[in-house]
């Protein structure tokens, strides 16, 4: 019984930010679905870095295109807490392989909705290696990063925001950017 008043209490959040986050940043769902995935975060506020990343990878032609693609997000703060010079290193172009990586690694194949990803146990991302979701009491993880707004709606695709940058876990590639 907590468990279902725990989701549906999650499920409210994630709504009321939903619409705190269309408002704050002008576009109606309806407007935001009418533009593509690197469209909506180019619009906001909150996704310079993560645009600026795309850019530099050269993922902009991939994540415009048809798609479905759900993306995981990570806003500017959650950028702002990899170690110092990291961001930098990964942007310069001798790194765009491990760029590449880390930003598929953000992404999954269809549009997954937020009552979806919670029924996945293992989803592999774009770079092939897996995520694992788990709810807790304070709402969905993806990894070690919050799911801080779901169900961000565009033309190819979801967007659920994060407050962390996911890291493969291959060898470690934040580290061999430096």
């Amino acid at each position: 019984m907590l468990r279902v008043i725990t989701l549906a209490f999650s499920a409210l959040l994630l709504s009321v930010s939903q619409l705190a986050f269309a408002e704050h940043h002008g576009d109606s769902k309806a407007e935001q679905a009418e533009k593509n995935l690197v469209q909506v975060a180019a619009n906001n506020d909150d996704f310079q870095t993560l645009v600026m990343a795309i850019k530099a990878a050269d993922l902009v032609e991939v994540l415009e295109g048809k798609g479905p693609f759900t993306v995981l997000a990570p806003t500017d703060e959650a950028f702002a807490k990899l170690p110092d010079g990291t961001l930098a290193a990964l942007l310069k172009p001798e790194n765009k392989e491990k760029l590449q990586a880390i930003l598929t690694y953000h992404v999954l194949p269809g549009a997954i909705s937020s009552k979806e990803v919670t029924k996945l146990k293992l989803p592999a991302t774009v770079q092939g290696e897996p995520v694992t979701i788990t709810e807790t009491e304070d709402g969905v993880m993806i990894n070690n990063a919050k799911v801080i707004t779901a169900d961000i709606p565009a033309s190819n695709g979801i967007i659920h925001v994060i407050d962390t940058v996911l890291i493969p876990p291959q060898k470690d590639t934040e580290k061999d950017a430096k």
